[in-house]
């Protein structure tokens, strides 16, 4: 399942954000999205899944222009998980993420069968929820939303997942399981991953490829080690870092602001 990017641009009412964005993913490829505030990172992301309409260009999924497939389609195939969720009120946990299920399910079936259930309880299961089966959302805390709303999108057995700025509300020790997690469904079951991370290291350790973002186009692309330089890290990210060689690869050390 493919996911590409061609001459891309768009934004809001009267505003062009991102423009002239091209890049595409193959099965099984974790591309982050990285830059400054305002650089037009998570409006991408809402391009690329659907939520906005483009104001030129096109997003092509398998070849086929997004924009032109039915929503349900869509829904089975790709899954996001956005930066602010809507809380439903009065669901609890297990009845958020069964909706994930819904794209699955014929117009006139009301009730979960036996494969939708396992898929709603593997996804419990995979994200340490499943002791927070019978809680009220809204009871929840911001981490414990977070993995519930990322449940979510895993019930929905999608071949491609993006996410913006998922270790938000996690400390540390969440941050790792949930990335090491997204880790393991990447090189086990080939699930393509778009993600919005603020933090740079954790995106140096976990991607593929790296698309440094500037003022709303693609400053550059590629993997880690060619993109996190020290000069693309001055000219768009506006700090002068050194360059680590770790146990768990590249990783920047900022030094400095040089704006």
């Amino acid at each position: 399942m493919s996911i590409e990017a061609k001459n891309l641009g768009g934004g809001y009412t009267g505003k062009r954000v991102v423009k002239k964005i091209n890049l595409a993913l193959q099965d099984g490829e974790w591309l982050s999205l990285i830059g400054a505030n305002g650089s037009g990172k998570s409006t991408l992301l809402k391009l690329m899944s659907r939520l906005l309409l483009p104001q030129e260009g096109t997003v092509l999924l398998d070849g086929v222009e997004i924009h032109n497939l039915p929503a349900s389609l869509v829904a089975q195939k790709l899954a996001l998980l956005p930066q602010q969720q809507t809380i439903p009120s009065g669901l609890t946990v297990w009845q958020l993420v069964a909706l994930g299920r819904t794209p699955h399910q014929p117009w006139w079936q009301w009730q979960l069968n036996s494969e939708d259930r396992t898929k709603v309880d593997k996804a419990l299961l995979l994200t340490r929820m499943e002791g927070f089966s019978e809680r009220p959302v809204e009871q929840l805390s911001g981490g414990e939303k977070q993995r519930a709303f990322l449940a979510l999108a895993l019930a929905q057995n999608p071949q491609i997942l993006l996410l913006d700025e998922p270790t938000t509300y996690l400390d540390v020790r969440y941050q790792l399981e949930l990335l090491e997690l997204l880790k393991r469904l990447n090189q086990e079951q080939g699930l393509t991953i778009i993600t919005v991370l603020h933090d740079v290291n954790l995106a140096a350790r976990y991607s593929s490829r790296i698309a440094l973002l500037s003022q709303g186009i693609v400053f550059d692309l590629g993997t880690p080690e060619l993109v996190l330089t020290p000069a693309n890290l001055a000219d768009v990210l506006g700090i002068e870092a050194a360059i680590l060689q770790t146990p768990v690869g590249l990783q920047i050390c900022p030094l400095s602001s040089c704006i």
